[in-house]
């Protein structure tokens, strides 16, 4: 038998389709018996398969799995670390964003400051900043569309995330 992504035959009476996208499971098992053969059993996976992948179109590699330690914010793909610099002996904050480009995994920081004199101010601005990065790579890969990761360049100086910067987005 030739092999069909996503779908397999776990045992002689059917076919099994299984998907994953953003951590949810979409499964459904094809009887032989039910659909008539075995044949028509696998006609009828490969097209519930195909259905559901264009239901579930832009989701193939938006999202990574982020390292367990790193899911501090609540927002997929951004995390909140602190760093610390050995020869600096001191501690940074930062939002790091992770991402997909070509296949590779990618991430992007924006470090607010010395954690000893961040202000409130500066870590909000710096979380917001990492959020709309991480929705305009999502809206990127939804659309079809290059994401342009260069228009967070200077960040620290303009807030990006307010109505009348977002046309540079």
């Amino acid at each position: 038998m030739t092999k069909v992504k996503h779908v397999t035959e776990p045992d002689v009476f059917g076919f099994q389709v299984r998907i994953v996208r953003r951590g949810k499971e979409s499964s459904r098992y094809f009887s032989h018996k039910l659909w008539g053969s075995k044949t028509k059993s696998l006609k009828a996976a490969i097209t519930w398969r195909d259905q559901m992948l264009v239901a579930l179109k832009g989701s193939k590699t938006r999202f990574l799995k982020p390292p367990k330690n790193k899911t501090t914010t609540g927002v997929t793909g951004v995390s909140r670390t602190i760093k610390f610099d050995h020869r600096k002996d001191k501690s940074y904050l930062c939002y790091t964003v992770f991402w997909v480009c070509n296949g590779k995994s990618r991430n992007k920081t924006f470090q607010v400051g010395n954690i000893e004199t961040v202000t409130a101010d500066d870590e909000l601005h710096a979380f917001r900043t990492a959020r709309l990065f991480r929705s305009c790579y999502e809206y990127a890969i939804d659309n079809d569309l290059t994401f342009h990761e260069e228009a967070f360049d200077g960040w620290k100086k303009m807030r990006v995330y307010e109505i009348e910067n977002l046309k540079v987005i």
